[in-house]
């Protein structure tokens, strides 16, 4: 697993960060404060507070480098 800041602070990323990650067939969590969310679910991101950054859960071992390329517009 590996775990990185995020940050989605504008409507337009939450919709292509979830259409990123939906092309891998891994697990990906947010965690907000207390709150985990499945990543891939747009209304789940939206119940998170988006205005401060967010831990993204990453569970898998496999293909690591290439999955944090493509979502290196999210990183902090």
């Amino acid at each position: 697993m590996k775990t990185v800041q995020i940050t989605l602070n504008s409507i337009e990323k939450v919709k292509s960060f979830v259409n990123v990650i939906a092309n891998y067939d891994y697990d990906f969590d947010l965690v907000s404060g207390r709150y985990v969310v499945d990543a891939k679910s747009i209304m789940g991101i939206f119940s998170l507070d988006l205005s401060k950054p967010i831990t993204l859960n990453i569970h898998s071992n496999t293909d690591i480098d290439k999955i944090l390329e493509d979502l290196t517009p999210y990183l902090i």
